[in-house]
C-alpha cells in the first residue's frame, strides 16, 4: 500500500514542478511583451492577404 502512495506523491510532485515551469514560462514571455512591428515572422514576409491572382504555369 504504501507503494501507490508513493508513486502518488511523486505523481503530484512532477505535476508541482511542471506547474512552476509553465508559470516561469508564462511570466518570462509576459515580460517580454508582444512582438514589435519590427519583427515580421520570416516565414510569412512577402505574403499578401486576400485573394491571390490566378498562376500562370499553363493549367487550365
Amino acid at each position: 500500500m504504501s507503494h501507490t502512495t508513493s508513486k502518488k506523491r511523486q505523481r503530484e510532485q512532477t505535476q508541482r514542478d511542471r506547474r512552476t515551469q509553465k508559470e516561469a514560462h508564462r511570466l518570462k514571455r509576459k515580460t517580454e511583451g508582444p512582438r514589435s512591428q519590427g519583427q515580421d515572422d520570416p516565414d510569412l514576409a512577402g505574403m499578401v492577404a486576400g485573394p491571390q491572382p490566378p498562376q500562370e504555369d499553363g493549367i487550365h
